[in-house]
């Protein structure tokens, strides 16, 4: 079971990067700018390869890395747009509830239905999901058929991203898959310079960032390339039916988050204005118990 202290560890700096980003962002990021920066930046992965174990796969290996890595650049483009065109507590609780279930059908699909969670796996898997939307859970949020449209394809993208990068890391060493799946992200973001608005930030006037927030963005990614590398390598070390409860661990950076916004809003209450009314924080607990009892059940089976 180390895949599960190595995925709990990644959601928990995944939680500090996403804090970060709300402390650096005055709104929702311009979709295309934001997915065009994390998905360039991913070529960096290239400097790791003196250090670890690197090599050039098969034609059909290289391009299975490629197609996760371009996937996943464009679940985080569809992020990014709902949390644009929509509120937060439509599309988080949307693809937190769909995505590990996406996962779930495609590996059971794929295995030809080998692949299966025994019952209190089953439980763990539902109370997960059930807390992962309960915490980001709005109620006077709506939600649109428009926002769970655009939901439900960027849950099917991460989802499949997911699936892909787990047959990657059962055909090749970690390091290797890794570093060319990264180099897909980076290949795919490229063409985002095709769209004005990035054009924009990258040669005109407009400018996403200015150069202290820059900073902080890079040291930022940082945090969540280590995050990223956890994540995937609890991806690498899970059994193939894992996959679908890696995802609805999510819950738990959630959970992070939710306790580092309450700490850091006691010494930032301009910035970060979060509602911690009474009912919000009985919600907030009542999820972190739901998520809670699917830890037990992992930790203990």
């Amino acid at each position: 079971m180390l895949w599960f202290i190595v995925i709990i560890l990644a959601y928990l700096l995944f939680a500090v990067t996403n804090l970060v980003n709300k402390f650096i962002l005055a709104g929702p990021p311009n979709p295309k700018g934001y997915s065009f920066y994390v998905g360039i930046l991913s070529i960096l992965t290239i400097f790791l390869i003196p250090f670890v174990g690197f090599s050039i796969p098969s034609f059909y290996q290289i391009l299975l890395c490629l197609l996760s890595g371009a996937v996943f650049i464009f679940a985080i483009l569809g992020l990014f747009e709902g949390l644009e065109k929509f509120e937060t507590s439509r599309v988080i609780p949307a693809i937190g509830a769909i995505s590990p279930l996406f996962i779930f059908a495609l590996i059971f699909l794929f295995s030809g239905g080998k692949e299966i969670l025994s019952i209190k796996e089953m439980l763990a898997f539902i109370l997960l999901i059930v807390g992962g939307v309960f915490i980001t859970y709005n109620p006077s949020a709506k939600v649109s058929l428009r926002s769970l449209k655009l939901s439900a394809i960027t849950s099917f993208l991460f989802a499949f991203s997911f699936v892909l990068a787990k047959y990657v890391y059962i055909m090749l060493p970690f390091w290797t898959g890794f570093i060319w799946i990264r180099i897909g992200t980076f290949l795919a973001a490229i063409f985002f310079i095709f769209f004005k608005e990035v054009r924009q930030e990258l040669f005109g006037k407009k400018v996403t960032f200015d150069k202290k927030t820059g900073i902080i963005f890079v040291f930022n990614q940082a945090i969540g390339a280590i995050a990223s590398i956890l994540q995937n390598w609890a991806i690498a070390l899970a059994g193939l039916i894992y996959l679908s409860i890696i995802n609805a661990l999510q819950g738990v950076q959630y959970v992070f988050l939710f306790i580092l916004m309450m700490l850091i809003s006691v010494k930032f209450p301009k910035r970060f204005k979060e509602d911690f009314s009474k009912k919000i924080i009985l919600q907030k607990i009542g999820a972190i118990l739901i998520i809670g009892a699917g830890l037990s059940i992992l930790a203990l089976k």
